[in-house]
């Protein structure tokens, strides 16, 4: 009887540490996107390049390309992701991967031109010798009234 006692409450007391290690990696993930749009909108792609993984890729709405050329675009100006709106977040945690849901509204500047959109932005990070990078960015545009 005391076997089975201890061995329940050890078995509750390993779901509620894990459950609250995966809590805290979530909360983890949501501060690191949020710095990483900041980073964007700061057009700060030196660290950008270090947050992506040299085999990440990025899917836009006129395209689809990996690491040196997301960093260029935001270098030279080509895209300048002024400010994302966050309205949701979710986060998954799959082993050592994240996967971060973001519905926003975007405010960037492409070629010149403000435009404004709303989103469902993808992100994908994966845990590598115990530092997150980003794997993949995907922006949905999203085609609900007022975007929001």
């Amino acid at each position: 009887m005391k076997t089975t006692i201890l061995g329940i409450l050890f078995l509750f007391l390993s779901s509620s540490l894990a459950f609250s290690q995966d809590e805290s990696t979530k909360q983890e993930i949501i501060e690191l996107a949020k710095t990483k749009w900041q980073w964007m909108a700061d057009k700060e792609a030196d660290k950008l390049a270090e947050l992506f993984d040299d085999k990440s890729v990025f899917v836009h709405m006129g395209g689809a390309w990996g690491k040196e050329r997301e960093v260029n675009i935001i270098r030279s100006g080509g895209i300048w992701y002024k400010k994302a709106d966050i309205h949701e977040v979710s986060v998954e945690i799959i082993d050592n991967t994240a996967i971060l849901l973001n519905r926003i509204t975007l405010v960037a500047e492409v070629g010149g031109n403000e435009v404004v959109n709303p989103f469902m932005v993808t992100e994908v990070y994966v845990k590598k010798d115990g530092v997150w990078k980003m794997g993949s960015l995907s922006f949905t545009k999203l085609n609900t009234p007022g975007g929001q």
